[in-house]
């Protein structure tokens, strides 16, 4: 949206948002696409961006999640929150010796953020989420029988 006037924000924005809540994976794609092939010519960088992360914006959809816990997937506030507290913990600091120091710096701050960490609203639906993804992991992984028989074959 940054890439973009502020008199194009609203209709692109409502489009985007069409998409989003589609729950159909490859219509969701196909209206995401089109979008980026129209912001092609008029708007470039905004047909870039959208691109860049068109997949990963649709991942809820593509494991059939719904409901609650759709919702807080979707949602960027729980990280954007642990951030602002790792931000806080880490402005006093004023002499940053080394990397090794920043890292502890974070960690500290990561650990004074799940102090805020509450239950995650949709939990129920975790075991689904979890079946949805190992389906994913196992659509994607080569049938190792089928590789071997086809090297030995390919040997003889």
């Amino acid at each position: 949206m940054q890439h973009l006037p502020e008199r194009d924000r609203p209709p692109i924005t409502a489009r985007l948002r069409k998409a989003w809540a589609e729950t159909d994976y490859a219509r969701a794609l196909e209206q995401l696409r089109r979008l980026a092939d129209e912001l092609e010519h008029t708007h470039p960088g905004a047909a870039g961006s959208l691109r860049e992360g068109m997949e990963e914006t649709l991942t809820v959809i593509k494991l059939g999640i719904r409901g609650r816990l759709r919702r807080t997937l979707e949602s960027t506030n729980p990280a954007e929150s642990m951030i602002d507290c790792v931000r806080t913990t880490q402005r006093n600091v004023k002499n940053w010796s080394s990397g090794e120091m920043g890292l502890r710096w974070t960690a500290a701050g990561m650990l004074e953020a799940e102090k805020q960490f509450r239950k995650v609203i949709g939990y129920t639906q975790l075991p689904q989420l979890a079946i949805a993804i190992e389906r994913r992991l196992h659509l994607h992984q080569p049938n190792t029988a089928t590789t071997q028989e086809a090297a030995i074959a390919g040997t003889m």
